[in-house]
């Protein structure tokens, strides 16, 4: 089914809110798969919404963030009919000990319409590490693990065994001798330094694909119409735990349903798992 033309964004011009090199993956699929005309505004500041390495506080969710950025670039870039942000989250995986997740979003909203579209990634490869260190030796090999310099690193000052980039905070060191000169000066001002993978996405490859992976979500989303009244957008939003044990017919957390509603009409569809019932390994009762 066509997207009907009063949510086409073919040939409208949308402004991108990003200082840190997302127009690397974002632009070609945007332009490539909907058709927009993707432009940089110049001189546009993103970290003003928030930080990774701390200086400046992120307000409110991840979905704010981007809010904030759109609204931004929308006042920066008042010719753009659609702006679209990108906003990273990164911490440790809830149910898997010692495991790191990142989520990315990928927001496009297209004000002529008011259609609003969320790409979404969650990625277990993930390159979110941190080592406090108090010998540039101890950096160094932290460095080499992580893949530095093609993975970039930021160092931090420390006080009472936190990072506290208000006594020091270095971000560009490119090379193992400004990364070793900038710990030097971090260690002799607090006695430690705290070395961390720069989550920025231009010094992340790791976080640059997992971008690229929510942009290409976005895209099949607006290619997914409602078959009630051909909103894009219509995508799974909800996964339904409780398919039954196959010994005993109890719920159990393994998949039962996924449900797709639209954001337009309201209109709601819910496909069951191909499976009749879950491996008991996934029942509460069977393997507590």
């Amino acid at each position: 089914m066509p997207v009907p033309s009063a949510f086409s964004v073919a040939n409208k011009r949308a402004v991108l809110a990003t200082m840190h090199g997302k127009e690397q993956v974002i632009r070609p699929l945007l332009e490539g798969g909907l058709g927009l005309r993707v432009v940089l505004p110049d001189g546009f500041d993103t970290d003003r919404f928030g930080t990774f390495s701390r200086e400046i506080e992120r307000t409110g969710t991840q979905l704010d963030a981007a809010h904030a950025k759109i609204e931004a670039a929308f006042e920066h870039d008042p010719e753009a009919h659609v702006a679209t942000a990108s906003e990273g989250s990164f911490g440790p995986h809830p149910f898997i000990p010692f495991v790191p997740l990142g989520r990315e979003i990928v927001v496009l909203l297209d004000r002529d319409s008011g259609l609003e579209l969320i790409g979404h990634h969650a990625d277990l490869s993930t390159t979110f590490a941190h080592q406090t260190v108090e010998t540039v030796d101890a950096a160094a090999a932290f460095a080499q693990r992580i893949g530095f310099p093609g993975q970039g690193l930021i160092v931090v000052g420390v006080a009472d065994g936190n990072p506290v980039p208000g006594r020091y905070l270095h971000k560009e060191a490119r090379t193992l001798g400004q990364l070793s000169a900038a710990v030097g000066e971090a260690i002799a001002l607090c006695g430690a330094a705290h070395v961390e993978t720069d989550m920025r996405a231009h010094r992340n490859p790791t976080r640059m694909r997992a971008i690229r992976r929510a942009t290409i979500d976005l895209v099949r989303r607006y290619r997914s119409p409602c078959p009630q009244c051909a909103q894009p957008g219509f995508a799974v939003t909800e996964r339904l735990a409780g398919l039954p044990c196959a010994w005993c017919g109890e719920p159990t957390i393994a998949l039962r349903t996924e449900v797709s509603v639209c954001a337009g009409c309201g209109h709601r569809i819910e496909r069951p798992v191909e499976a009749a019932t879950a491996d008991p390994g996934q029942c509460n009762g069977c393997n507590p």
